[in-house]
């Protein structure tokens, strides 16, 4: 069939990357590096302080302002652990990517562009991560034991 080839280049790009030892790097260093700014630096912070802000932290979807806090710290520091070690990474980027979507389009809708910014570039470096996957220096790879390619491509690579 015509199409054959194109259907197999889709199908390894669905499958998820299997690039260069460099992009694996890439990916490792991204994980790194989001997923630790937002532990360490927004996580921590509402987890130590989880008792103290529950009941005003803000409820931008209307199921309580101790909810709110409680998805956020989930989100914010125990998906960012997972996203850190490469464990469970796509499921733990959705909740990155949905928090960092309600702090971008709800609660900071009316703010200018410069206070709304940061929720938009983890957001999206979130969403990259999402598409390219944990890459083969993750737990998910060691867990699965393959790489996400083609055997002709894992060859090329190793």
């Amino acid at each position: 069939m015509i199409l054959d080839p194109l259907f197999k280049k889709w199908r390894v790009f669905l499958d998820g990357p299997c690039g260069s030892k460099l992009t694996d790097a890439g990916l490792l260093a991204m994980r790194l590096g989001f997923g630790l700014t937002m532990m360490l630096g927004h996580g921590l912070g509402k987890l130590q302080g989880y008792s103290a802000g529950a009941a005003t932290f803000p409820d931008p979807l209307g199921v309580g302002h101790q909810l709110s806090m409680t998805l956020a710290v989930f989100a914010e520091f125990f998906c960012s652990a997972l996203l850190i070690l490469g464990l469970a990474t796509r499921l733990a980027l959705t909740q990155l990517i949905a928090t960092m979507a309600v702090a971008f389009f709800i609660v900071h809708a009316k703010d200018p562009m410069q206070v709304k910014e940061l929720a938009l570039v983890y957001m999206m470096a979130y969403v990259g991560m999402f598409i390219a996957g944990p890459g083969r220096l993750s737990v998910d790879a060691w867990l699965i034991g393959r790489c996400y390619c083609s055997p002709a491509q894992k060859r090329k690579l190793d």
